[in-house]
């Protein structure tokens, strides 16, 4: 009994931590409608910069009075990001926040690794907190303990603020209706800046009161990130009661969980997360949103099918793209593989979002799942490798088919946190189960049957694949499903009412967009020769949103666009500098802020602003004529 009530400490001593983090993010994601996926480096700096300052000075001030010092110069940095970069983009949809956040991660993870080095750097111990308390033979460390009656001291500090002062008043009410308050006359720019300073203040706290417990090094954002993303969900945005609560619930799972449920530990806390957003979409204490902003795919040109000139263009450069294996290596025949590959990848993402104006946050799980499908079809099976190729999807398809039913019952951020969850899932299956997908080890030996084994083969094959891949998807946008589609996307009332089933119309394009990433997830299972859990990640869908927002997400076919120019420019870059991650997050907070039409959206827009003052003086010249007549 005293070990399990040890384990409960252990987990409310994690909740501490979590908390403060998920706080943090729920307040700033409640205001400002931020998907912050940078929050999650501000916990690292926090830990980081608090690590050389309790270094640097000695004692108990010396100590906490770091602790605290660390926290105020992240949340000032966390200002600066706010002026610079987010006040122009609150007003964007929810993928172009998160992939300029995103970018900014993928920064600050190689600023750290440059300033602080790659090596853990281990903190010392708090003073006056350095031992531990015997309980029925069991010892809980005294900082546990400290931390475990920090956070009701915290909550209760932000209870008051949010409540009894007039700045919190508007904090609440921004969270409810921001428009309304802005209507009020009430400054939104400084109250959002005060609003982030404080997530980010609060977060770089957590990080920094981690450094007795556990180890500082430059992964902890990407570590700490998911769980906080379901901590403010399941509580609730703008809920700090509803984050304390849900930090409490999801720490003890962890805690619990492993000694319970070894073999399901990691996936708890996202069934949990994945059930709150079925039953109560707005969290446990969260309430109802005011009316959403236009969802990603609203276009403002019409979309046509493609000319008879530029359909021969497309062929020509298909065709062009079929010789390289005349002139190039093998090295860069697999380059050209994979590229082709996450090209069907970033057109199905793509389909679904532009076209069906949902914007999934882990569709990496259907790209993972045909992987694995012929994994299993290859090495378990012995099929042949085109007997695999064709069912192998399959995989995707009925986990498409599954999840997306439950998914587009809901909209928004929402939407995309459910199938956030739905991946975390899948990813924590794949590795767990390791009777079956092998876990961490992976499935190794999935290699081709002769006819493809050779690079050019291979290169071909994925070539070709992908062609008819991006052909079939853009027939689909042109077909009578595919208006049905854009019907439902543009204006569900309106769409509703002349008899279009809505949800089903989005469910059905979901399992069209989840059958296709696993067609490329089958592909690179061959390309590899093996699958990880990796195929499932959250960062291999981070890629596919960076792929279609780099194409354009107001485009028909930019994804292809931005899956060559973002693979080719991401394996470069790997291969040219160490600070690849600094590069290229600077390259993607660059597009977002100034070209958020993506590469192929820029473009159209210069020609058809060239077209238009062509036509413009070509109508001046004509009227000239005609006067002078």
């Amino acid at each position: 009994m005293a070990f399990y009530f040890v384990q409960f400490l252990t987990g409310l001593a994690s909740a501490a931590s979590l908390f403060l983090v998920a706080s943090g993010l729920s307040i700033i994601f409640g205001v400002t409608r931020i998907v912050n996926f940078a929050h999650g480096a501000f916990y690292m700096l926090g830990a980081y910069v608090a690590f050389t300052l309790t270094e640097r000075f000695a004692g108990a001030l010396g100590f906490w009075g770091g602790i605290v010092a660390a926290a105020l110069v992240v949340a000032v940095v966390g200002v600066l990001v706010e002026m610079v970069l987010l006040r122009r983009i609150y007003h964007a949809p929810e993928l172009f926040q998160l992939l300029a956040t995103f970018g900014l991660t993928l920064m600050v993870q190689d600023i750290v690794v440059m300033i602080w080095g790659p090596d853990d750097l281990l903190g010392r111990r708090a003073p006056g907190f350095k031992g531990a308390v015997d309980f029925f033979g069991q010892n809980i460390p005294s900082y546990d303990l400290f931390l475990i009656g920090l956070s009701p001291v915290v909550l209760g500090i932000l209870w008051l603020l949010f409540q009894r002062t007039r700045w919190g008043v508007l904090v609440r009410a921004a969270t409810q209706d921001r428009d309304m308050v802005a209507a009020l006359g009430v400054n939104q720019k400084w109250l959002f800046t005060s609003v982030f300073a404080l997530g980010v203040f609060l977060a770089a706290l957590g990080g920094a009161l981690q450094i007795p417990r556990d180890a500082v090094h430059h992964a902890l954002d990407l570590r700490i990130i998911v769980e906080v993303f379901v901590v403010v969900v399941i509580g609730g945005l703008g809920s700090i009661i509803g984050a304390f609560v849900a930090a409490v619930l999801v720490s003890e799972l962890n805690a619990f969980g492993i000694l319970i449920f070894p073999k399901i530990s990691i996936i708890l806390v996202f069934l949990v997360m994945a059930v709150v957003l079925i039953v109560r979409p707005w969290g446990l204490f969260g309430k109802p949103e005011a009316a959403a902003r236009r969802t990603p795919g609203l276009t403002v040109n019409p979309w046509r099918p493609l000319t008879s000139a530029e359909r021969l263009m497309s062929v020509g450069a298909l065709a062009l793209a079929a010789m390289l294996p005349l002139f190039a290596g093998n090295y860069a025949l697999t380059v050209g593989s994979e590229i082709a590959i996450f090209v069907i990848f970033a057109a199905s993402l793509h389909f679904l979002m532009s076209v069906g104006g949902l914007a999934s946050f882990g569709h990496a799980a259907y790209f993972g799942l045909g992987a694995y499908g012929v994994a299993f079809l290859a090495k378990a099976a012995g099929l042949p490798m085109i007997v695999s190729l064709l069912l192998g999807p399959v995989l995707g398809l009925l986990g498409a088919a599954v999840f997306g039913f439950f998914a587009v019952q809901l909209s928004g951020v929402y939407f995309a946190m459910l199938t956030l969850a739905f991946a975390q899932i899948v990813w924590s299956i794949a590795f767990q189960w390791v009777s079956v997908t092998g876990g961490d080890n992976g499935i190794l030996g999935v290699w081709p049957d002769k006819w493809a084994a050779g690079p050019a083969a291979f290169y071909w094959l994925s070539l070709a694949i992908a062609a008819f891949a991006v052909v079939v998807l853009r027939v689909i946008v042109f077909s009578p499903f595919g208006f049905a589609l854009r019907a439902t996307r543009d204006s569900p009332l309106r769409s509703e009412a002349i008899g279009i089933n809505g949800k089903r119309v989005q469910w059905t394009a979901f399992v069209i967009a989840g059958t296709v990433a696993g067609i490329g997830g089958a592909l690179f299972a061959y390309l590899k020769g093996s699958v990880f859990p990796d195929s499932l990640g959250i960062s291999l869908s981070v890629d596919a949103l960076v792929m279609v927002l780099l194409g354009g997400v107001e485009t028909v076919s930019g994804a292809v666009i931005g899956a060559i120019v973002f693979k080719a420019a991401n394996i470069w870059l790997v291969s040219q500098t160490d600070l690849s991650k600094l590069v290229l997050g600077g390259f993607i907070v660059l597009m977002v802020v100034a070209f958020p039409k993506g590469i192929v959206g820029t473009l159209e827009t210069i020609w058809n602003r060239r077209r238009s003052t062509e036509d413009k003086k070509s109508a001046l010249a004509t009227s000239r004529v005609e006067v002078a007549e």
